[in-house]
């Protein structure tokens, strides 16, 4: 590597934490921000969209999507993520970070605003629609995974790099409290200026017309942050890292970097050829993220185990509107008392406590309580018993954001070098998508009934909740194992964990019988 580059990358890594730091977390933020809005959104309108265009006449209880269109509604948008990430972290190594993070706004904005106008001329049509547009949502939000942690990484000092990337994670948990927020506004809206009976009062008047603009609201809302972001991310200039050690201008990347940081630095033109290398460390490093990923993501879905312990009242006893209230009012307490604080805890302690001591930790308490609500199951059904399930529940949620779920996020974003960082970890987040996906349609089956009497309208006996969390907890186990294979990367430079500043060897110190370096 040459002298320029090796002072350019030691400048970022000794510079003070700077207002440009947070402008930059709160940039790339508010893209999870949005992200987390659009992918969970959906799951507070898919029983109104049941109720609206798959009603029956004179049936016992409201419509419900089918399985198949439940699982295509709910996990289109997970496949165009899974397919968005591989794409455009591999287009961010190719042209850089700048000129793709655009992109994935841009279709952001215009897929959310495309997915609340979702029209057919039959319900067919309509779900048609709105699963397409939620594909390409879904693509833009892939890109922004591998972009946003690959920008920060590459922007953030070596002692605060931690939780700079897991503060622009953490957005996604007031995506998601912001998601509830704005559907207990516009449900409670609605509800108070159309008045519609109970179903079980009245099953066709039970759904106002006017329902079917509270989900497209909801939907379109998504367009919001990601519009106001798009003219600051324009501004941002490429990262240092990446002018450096990609397109070998020293030069320029100082440049980069004085407008933004306050930093001083000259470099000259650089000459020299680097060829980073990619040594077998970093593979088994990637293919633990995998794991990791693929462990965390199959979480059951709130409303559903909600309404099987009774803490939402039965479809029939309201009104189309009143039911998006009561979902959005679950999931936004879960937001609030535990998703929200267990991702700022990350935060707060990833630098301290290491990136281990936190994944293990979250894997083991996520085991335990999975555990604790699966087997007295029946207790936590009773009435009274039924705001304890709801406190328990809720920790699982904590302990997962406060854990492998921003963990395994901020480590792709440190131990690849800048050649084929944001395309790896694309792959690595891909594979956490994909275990989502599994986990999203998984439990739409398994979480049913094991009485055929008692299951959704069209779907067969399951192996029911119990076992589903029994499930869940068992999976939660092998994660904390495989977790004691993950790597420590805590106080150190990118360069010192991909071994891209190894070449040095007028401004580091060998160490002996190594082939990693120390920066002076």
């Amino acid at each position: 590597m040459a002298g320029e580059q090796l002072r350019v990358l030691n400048a970022l890594d000794v510079a003070k934490t700077q207002w440009y730091h947070f402008t930059a977390i709160v940039i790339a933020g508010m893209g999870f921000f949005t992200d987390a809005y659009d992918l969970f959104c959906i799951s507070l309108v898919t029983k109104l969209l049941g109720r609206i265009y798959y009603r029956v006449e004179g049936a016992p209880k409201p419509g419900t999507l089918p399985p198949n269109v439940a699982a295509a509604v709910n996990g289109v948008a997970f496949v165009g993520t899974l397919t968005g990430q591989l794409f455009f972290g591999w287009l961010g190594d190719k042209l850089g970070r700048k000129k793709v993070y655009g992109i994935t706004l841009l279709l952001m904005v215009v897929s959310s605003i495309a997915s609340g106008l979702s029209f057919g001329s039959s319900t067919k049509g309509v779900m048609a629609t709105l699963c397409f547009f939620r594909f390409w949502l879904g693509f833009g939000i892939g890109g922004d995974y591998p972009l946003s942690a690959t920008i920060m990484s590459e922007y953030a000092n070596k002692r605060t790099r931690g939780a700079f990337i897991a503060a622009v994670f953490a957005m996604q948990g007031f995506g998601i409290l912001g998601g509830g927020i704005v559907a207990l506004i516009v449900s409670a809206s609605f509800d108070h200026a159309f008045k519609a009976p109970a179903y079980s009062v009245n099953s066709e008047a039970s759904t106002a017309p006017q329902a079917d603009y509270v989900w497209r609201i909801i939907l379109m809302f998504g367009a919001v942050p990601a519009a106001l972001t798009y003219y600051w991310r324009m501004k941002m200039p490429e990262t240092a890292r990446y002018t450096a050690l990609v397109t070998k201008n020293a030069k320029q990347a100082a440049a980069d970097m004085s407008k933004v940081l306050n930093v001083e630095l000259e470099a000259e033109e650089n000459k020299g050829v680097l060829e980073a290398p990619w040594t077998s460390f970093a593979w088994n490093y990637f293919h633990l993220v995998l794991v990791g990923h693929c462990i965390l993501q199959p979480k059951p879905i709130p409303k559903d185990i909600f309404t099987a312990i009774g803490w939402i009242p039965s479809a029939e006893s309201m009104n189309a509107i009143q039911e998006v209230y009561k979902i959005a009012k679950a999931q936004t307490l879960i937001a609030l008392c535990s998703t929200v604080p267990g991702y700022w805890f990350t935060v707060a302690f990833i630098d301290t406590m290491g990136r281990f001591a936190i994944q293990l930790m979250g894997f083991f308490f996520m085991t335990v309580f999975m555990f604790a609500l699966a087997i007295p199951y029946h207790h936590w059904t009773l009435k009274p018993n039924r705001i304890g399930f709801v406190i328990m529940y809720s920790l699982t949620f904590f302990f997962a954001n406060f854990g492998p779920n921003a963990t395994t996020f901020v480590l792709p974003a440190e131990i690849f070098p800048a050649r084929l960082r944001s395309t790896c970890h694309g792959i690595s987040a891909a594979a956490g998508k994909a275990g989502a996906i599994v986990g999203a349609f998984g439990f739409l089956y398994a979480a049913q009934s094991r009485d055929p009497t008692k299951t959704d309208a069209g779907y067969p006996p399951g192996i029911g909740v119990r076992y589903s969390l029994i499930m869940l907890g068992i999976i939660n186990f092998f994660g904390m194992l495989f977790t004691l294979l993950v790597p420590e990367s805590k106080g150190k430079s990118l360069e010192e964990l991909t071994g891209e500043n190894e070449d040095q060897a007028g401004e580091t110190e060998l160490q002996t019988g190594s082939n990693r370096t120390v920066p002076v």
